[in-house]
């Protein structure tokens, strides 16, 4: 029975109600040790057992197995293993890698394929999971349960966490579980502890604040009434946990700490162990008798967590050291666990557990368990005494602790490694973490100057005439030229024309040989320096080739084409940057690489808008912050966020708007990336533009100037925005027009000339030959697959026509913007077109087409396009990171709106 919680139990009920009816839910339970989260659970998974409808999956946070890859999922799922077969097989395969069952696959899909494993084990009736101890799980399992449980939505599955501080929710729903009432209290204590005096109960009572474990464990050591202990509450439990203990037998005594250190609570090592140390079996039975731990299934748990450090504190160092040994002895098949039994057992300097946990650390980077890897090569440097070996093992810590995200700790080992390393190499490869992490923390001018200096380690070395043991001096070369390549990026970002060229300049100093394998990123950092310092026309000929060549790839040589889509937009060239990006996404998908989607979808994103495929590219970029969140790759989200602003601008969308551009500006701010605040600054005056507001469009397009987006693509791709707005308040646009003029020709693509003919009509005072231009970019439009363009033109056209009262021949271009407008979605503008085209006399309304398919969500979109082609629910769910009944949910909703009845229909639909 639970006191006081019936407002907690409802929200439990609702979501059991919910799964029973179809729909999943998600919540995180927090609170303090003792407050009830247990317990909560408890209720949970016996409400879902009344009914006999709901299968139960439990798990379990185990503070002992947090540094081990997956340990607290495999608890979780093993029951489900034998469905692992009905997972597609790319998934199939990254959780028998993740558990140990198969050759490492990909880490990071091992979240798609539990929420795939969760779905099939869902598809007899609603199923319930229940992670206790959430704070302890596991990075690795963390990560991957936390990615399920974002896209959990029409699968009748429940997913509880309860946790402690020190649990990351990444924006899980919450409930935090306060202490009980005061009336709630007194009948639980009147229940557990009928009899005690009256001040004794008022005083615990008060004490107890609430927490239910402490109404329960504190009446049996209660303090005498002059006994005012400061001592914090989870602190008092545990002291009347270890009241209880001390009054065990020895051998029950023992017991418990035995089963404290083993990991897992395998009943067969306890007993086992417990044999060689002496300890008869009974007293395990005593220990149970007692109420500390219970026995089940081959398991032996405590019966609550601060019962466990109880038990650990109340045992002697030296029998700790002697019970590490014998289960390190006894563990000999699970040599991970091993290792740390034998680093625990250590007491000084050991390099037979050092290399046991360096053994460790390489299995866990396998499995791409970084959380894991860090903390057993730091404890191995801990346990060494040659000082190259421990800084070599710092430096792999700190790389495997920022391979996981965890910064802080990543610095603080190399501040270690650094005071242990000596030679160039090592000092190198310790600038190139430095500058990593500095980046990562919003410190990206320290980052380059960082790979700056280790490079040049690196390039002295290279230097030298002789080659030296296993290639090394080519090796140097190599690895100083990554190092440039990165600085120059790094620069590229931060909008620093000066750091660029020196990057490009120190790369081709390197003597750089064909065999390398660097020219592809050579020909990127020269055109880039050249394109900032010379100009368009020698810089964009450069890239153009690049893009060319990257077009040309149709699989691998994934840096390469990342590189060329990204150089895409600089030339102009969105089809063939298209083509790239989607063509890695569907490699990615097919193979499950995760981790290099959030970068694909910056680059496919992008070419989706510029292609005036809006609607692709919110649902693009809307997937990528997803990823981005579930990676860790929080750099990557300007940029997004930034398109999404854009793409909101169009529509009129002020306040979405406004709040996507005050996160990327709040993200210039932390990390100073350029690309994403010159989407900042662009989205707010295109908003301004739409809604006629003109002066303020062009204040904030001059002002975005003088800063560092002037560097930036965006700057020449908003010069037309700046002359129309410029031309609207009758002030000169020479600037814009020249910046715009200028790359547009050295790009030659046909749209990019269309849209330099629009300008140059609307700054052409001459009737005549502002209608010659106007004509010409409509003529260049006409297949450039540039439909937003486009109807900017026809748009300025009609407006000019219009006002020279040529309604016949203004009408065409101005019903040609509207309807385009209009399919765009692009609100405002599609109004003003219209407005224009009622002053011609034209009432009519635009073309129908294109009406059912605004009606679907992107997320819908995507997945009736995918369904046209003939995939099935799993195969479309596997491809959008979904289950198959959230896609089933999807196209029963999408059904309806396109006016069709089964999946055959969806090929006769255009979809485009």
């Amino acid at each position: 029975m639970l006191w006081g919680r019936a407002t907690d139990q409802a929200v439990i009920d609702g979501l059991l109600d919910r799964a029973r009816a179809g729909r999943s839910g998600v919540l995180v339970v927090r609170g303090e040790p003792g407050i009830g989260k247990t317990s909560l659970l408890a209720y949970a998974a016996d409400r879902a057992r009344d009914t006999r409808d709901m299968r139960v999956l439990r798990g379990v946070g185990v503070e002992t197995e947090a540094e081990i890859p997956f340990a607290s999922l495999h608890l979780l799922l093993w029951h489900g293993l034998d469905r692992l077969d009905a997972l597609p097989a790319p998934q199939a395969a990254a959780l028998r890698g993740a558990f140990g069952l198969a050759p490492v696959t990909n880490r990071l899909l091992a979240g798609l394929a539990v929420l795939s494993l969760l779905a099939e084990l869902a598809e007899g009736g609603p199923l319930l999971c229940l992670v206790d101890d959430a704070q302890w799980l596991d990075q690795e399992s963390a990560q991957a349960l936390r990615f399920a449980a974002h896209r959990l939505h029409a699968e009748g599955i429940v997913m509880i966490f309860a946790a402690r501080d020190g649990f990351d929710p990444s924006g899980l729903p919450e409930h935090r579980l306060p202490g009980i009432d005061a009336g709630s209290a007194a009948a639980l204590l009147d229940h557990a502890a009928p009899g005690l005096a009256p001040g004794t109960r008022d005083r615990l009572i008060e004490e107890s604040c609430g927490n239910p474990l402490a109404l329960l464990e504190l009446p049996r050591t209660a303090p005498p009434a002059y006994d005012r202990s400061p001592l914090p509450l989870p602190d008092r439990i545990q002291q009347a946990y270890a009241i209880r203990i001390a009054g065990l037998p020895p051998d029950a005594q023992r017991a418990l700490l035995l089963t404290a250190l083993t990991d897992g609570g395998d009943l067969d090592v306890i007993v086992r162990a417990g044999r060689e140390l002496g300890i008869a079996p009974a007293a395990l039975g005593v220990a149970e008798k007692s109420g500390l731990i219970r026995i089940d299934g081959g398991r032996v748990a405590f019966t609550h967590p601060l019962m466990r450090a109880a038990a650990f504190r109340h045992g002697t160092y030296d029998l700790r050291l002697e019970v590490h040994a014998v289960l390190a002895r006894l563990l000999e098949h699970q040599p991970d666990r091993r290792a740390w039994h034998l680093a625990a057992a250590a007491t000084g300097p050991d390099e037979t557990a050092a290399l046991a946990l360096e053994q460790a650390a390489r299995r866990a980077r396998d499995r791409d368990g970084n959380a894991a890897a860090c903390a057993a090569l730091e404890r191995a440097a801990e346990l060494t005494e040659d000082r190259a070996l421990k800084a070599g093992r710092l430096t792999a810590a700190a790389v495997a602790a920022a391979d996981a995200g965890q910064a802080d700790r990543a610095k603080h080992l190399v501040e270690r490694a650094a005071e242990l390393v000596t030679g160039p190499r090592s000092r190198a490869r310790l600038c190139e973490l430095r500058a990593r992490i500095a980046f990562d923390e919003g410190a990206p001018y320290l980052a380059h100057d960082l790979l700056m200096q280790g490079a040049e380690e690196l390039a002295a070395l290279a230097g030298t005439d002789e080659e030296g043991p296993g290639g090394q001096t080519r090796q140097d070369r190599i690895a100083a030229g990554l190092m440039l390549t990165d600085a120059a990026r790094n620069a590229w970002q931060l909008s620093d024309p000066d750091r660029v060229a020196e990057a490009a300049a120190r790369l081709h100093g390197l003597g750089l040989r064909p065999e390398d394998g660097l020219d592809p990123a050579v020909q990127a950092v020269t055109g880039a320096a050249v394109l900032l310092r010379q100009g368009p026309a020698q810089g964009v000929p450069i890239m153009r080739d690049m893009v060319a060549s990257g077009g040309r790839i149709t699989s691998g040589a994934h840096t390469f084409r990342i590189n060329a889509a990204f150089v895409a937009p600089l030339v102009g060239d969105f089809r063939t940057g298209h083509d790239i990006s989607a063509a890695m996404a569907e490699e990615c998908r097919a193979a499950g690489d995760v981790g290099k989607l959030p970068l694909v979808h910056v680059t496919l994103a992008a070419a989706e808008l510029y292609l005036g495929r809006f609607r692709d590219a919110e649902a693009t970029a809307a997937e990528g912050l997803r990823l981005i969140s579930d990676t860790g790759q929080r750099n990557r989200a300007g940029y997004l966020e930034g398109t999404l602003a854009w793409l909101a601008a169009v529509r009129g969308e002020a306040d979405r708007c406004a709040e996507l551009a005050a996160r990327c500006r709040d993200r210039f701010d932390a990390n100073h990336i350029v690309n994403g605040l010159a989407w900042a600054e662009w989205a707010p005056a295109l908003l301004d533009l739409g809604r006629g507001r003109f002066a303020e469009a062009l204040d904030r397009l001059d002002a975005a100037m003088t800063g560092p987006v002037r560097h930036q693509i965006q700057a020449v791709y908003f010069a037309p925005d700046q002359i129309e707005a410029a031309v609207r308040l009758g002030l000169p646009a020479h600037e814009p027009l020249c910046r715009f003029e200028e790359w547009a020709t050295a790009s030659g693509q046909d749209w990019a000339l269309a849209v330099l003919h629009r300008c140059r009509a609307l700054v052409e005072p001459d009737g005549e030959r502002a209608h010659e231009h106007f004509r010409t970019a409509v003529r260049l439009h006409a297949g450039s697959g540039r439909p937003w363009e486009a109807a900017r033109t026809r748009l300025a056209f009609g407006e000019r026509l219009r006002r020279e009262r040529d309604k016949g021949s203004a009408r065409p271009h101005l019903r040609a913007a509207w309807e385009t407008f209009e399919r765009l979605g692009a609100r405002p503008w599609a109004e003003r077109a219209s407005t224009e085209l009622r002053a011609t006399g034209d009432t009519g309304s635009p073309a129908a087409r294109g009406e059912a398919l605004s009606a679907l969500s992107p997320q819908e979109l995507q997945i009736v396009r995918l369904a046209a082609k003939g995939l099935t629910n799993r195969e479309i769910g596997a491809r959008l990171f979904l289950s198959p009944k959230t896609v089933s949910y999807h196209l029963y909703r999408a059904f309806p709106k396109l006016n069709v009845a089964s999946r055959a229909q969806l090929a006769g639909l255009d979809l485009s």
